[in-house]
C-alpha cells in the first residue's frame, strides 16, 4: 500500500447540472488575485459528451485506485448531477482536508486543429508561496506518467511542451498543497474526443496520475 498515511486531493471541474442555475455560477468570487466567476459549465464534444462527465469519470477511477493502494481521497464533489460547488469553495475543501497533494481534472475546449493534454500549474500569489516549486515537480510528474501511460500527446497549442503557467484561477492560486490543474486533452478536436469518451482511455488517464500521485509523494 505505497499510498498509506497519505491524503490526496481531487477536484473534477465544474458539474452536470451547472446550466440549470446561470445565477449561481456566474456570481462573481475572488480568486486571490481578481473576481472570477463561481463556476462554469465547462465544454463538451461535438456530440455533446460533457467535461463534467468527463471529469468525474476520471475522478471517481482515480479515487478507487488511491484507495485501493492506501490513500484517505478527499472529493469536491460526490455526484455528476449537483450544481457547483464554487471554485473557491472547492479549493477550502482541499486545503481543510490537509491533502499532501492534489489534483484539479479537467479537459480543454481549445481550437478544433489542435491537440493534447496540458498541465496548468500555479504562479506564487501569497497563499500558494510554499507550494511553487513542489507542485512544478508534480506536473513534471503527472505529464512523463501521461506520456508513458496513455495515447494522448503533449498540447500543440497550450503551454510550452504542454506546461503553463497561470495566476487566474482560483483552484491553484489559493491551494496550500502541491497541486496541478491538467486539460487531459481537447473535447473540440475529433482525435482526442474519441480518447476522452472513450471508458478504457478514462482509466488509463487516473492510472497515470496515480502513478504520478505515488511517485511524487515517494
Amino acid at each position: 500500500m505505497p499510498l498509506a498515511g497519505k491524503i490526496v486531493g481531487i477536484d473534477p471541474g465544474h458539474n452536470g447540472r451547472n446550466f440549470a442555475d446561470p445565477a449561481y455560477i456566474d456570481a462573481q468570487i475572488w480568486n486571490g488575485r481578481e473576481s472570477e466567476d463561481c463556476d462554469t459549465t465547462g465544454t463538451e464534444t461535438d456530440g455533446g459528451y460533457t467535461e463534467a462527465l468527463f471529469n468525474f469519470q476520471v475522478a471517481t477511477f482515480l479515487r478507487a485506485d488511491l484507495v485501493h493502494d492506501g490513500a484517505s481521497v478527499v472529493m469536491t464533489r460526490a455526484s455528476n448531477d449537483g450544481v457547483g460547488p464554487c471554485v473557491t469553495s472547492r479549493a477550502q475543501i482541499i486545503n481543510g482536508g490537509h491533502a499532501n497533494v492534489a489534483v484539479d481534472i479537467h479537459a480543454d475546449g481549445g481550437p478544433p486543429s489542435g491537440r493534447g493534454f496540458a498541465i496548468l500549474e500555479p504562479v506564487a500569489d501569497g497563499p500558494n508561496d510554499a507550494v511553487i516549486t513542489s507542485s512544478e515537480q508534480f506536473g513534471a510528474d503527472i505529464r512523463q506518467a501521461l506520456l508513458s501511460g496513455t495515447a494522448m500527446p503533449v498540447s500543440t497549442y497550450d503551454g510550452d511542451q504542454g506546461i503553463t503557467h497561470r495566476d487566474d484561477l482560483a483552484g491553484l492560486n489559493l491551494a496550500t498543497e502541491p497541486k496541478v490543474l491538467i486539460e487531459c486533452g481537447n473535447m473540440r478536436n475529433a482525435t482526442d474526443a474519441a480518447l476522452l469518451t472513450s471508458t478504457a482511455f478514462q482509466g488509463q488517464v487516473a492510472r497515470a496520475l496515480e502513478a504520478a500521485i505515488i511517485r511524487f509523494l515517494s
